[in-house]
């Protein structure tokens, strides 16, 4: 599966440049891969630089709320430029390592509301840049990450929405600690129904790497799981037993 559009295209006969994504569907860590081509216009020309970025919605940029106008880079890739002749066709192929602290759109195979992410293509040709456009991709969340969103539904929270915010955490020292992004994501669930906190939501920022993650709740100190000990009976038990300890659910 892939997403293909043209991206830009310089001059009514200028030269064009299309993305085709070839891992539309990513986790956190993983690769990302994408086939770019360029096509020669009338005249030969210099595409001086091609850029890709890993770009995300981040709540401090947007002044609507239901806006996605102005994108924030998480990752880069760039590869030199090249001598386009009039009417050749040039690909190249680029991957990208995902974050592990990537925000995420999908969990537990569905989509989050206001969790975005896409590819953006930059065009530098001929002393001109152009900002291309984007094609939205999906962020899966990690088994373990899944995990932990099972759990909060097991016991009986609701998903609402997930908000990326830009900087360092600064709630607490403890969740400073293992973030290393200038960036983060809340992701909101509705206490249970039954608890007395059932009008209120609950951020939760996970801090993943390569081998464990840290669930912060509601700017608390996190519960943490190492991804090789995932169980779902005993992460629920824990996620429980460490709310319990911060608030009547």
């Amino acid at each position: 599966m892939a997403f293909r559009r043209i991206l830009t295209a310089l001059g009514k006969n200028g030269p064009s440049v299309e993305t085709v994504v070839e891992t539309p569907e990513v986790r956190p860590g993983g690769m990302l891969r994408c086939a770019v081509t360029a096509v020669g216009g009338a005249a030969d020309a210099d595409i001086e630089r091609i850029g890709l970025e890993l770009v995300v919605r981040a709540e401090d940029h947007e002044f609507d709320r239901a806006a996605w106008k102005h994108p924030y880079t998480v990752a880069t890739a760039d590869f030199d430029g090249f001598r386009l002749a009039a009417g050749e066709t040039v690909t190249r192929h680029v991957e990208m390592q995902v974050p592990w602290e990537m925000p995420l759109t999908h969990g537990r195979g569905e989509a989050i509301p206001g969790g975005r992410a896409a590819v953006r293509t930059r065009l530098a040709v001929d002393k001109a840049v152009d900002q291309g456009d984007f094609d939205e991709i999906q962020v899966h969340a990690l088994p373990a990450q899944d995990a932990i969103l099972q759990a909060y539904a097991d016991l009986g929270f609701r998903m609402h929405e997930a908000e990326v915010k830009i900087g360092l955490l600064k709630q607490a020292p403890n969740m400073r600690a293992r973030q290393t992004a200038k960036y983060w994501q809340e992701i909101d669930l509705y206490f249970p129904e039954s608890s007395e906190w059932a009008r209120h939501e609950l951020e939760t920022v996970f801090i993943a790497r390569e081998d464990s993650l840290d669930a912060h709740p509601g700017g608390n100190p996190p519960a943490r799981f190492v991804y090789a000990d995932l169980d779902q009976a005993a992460w629920t038990e824990s996620l429980d037993r460490h709310l319990k300890r911060l608030y009547i659910v």
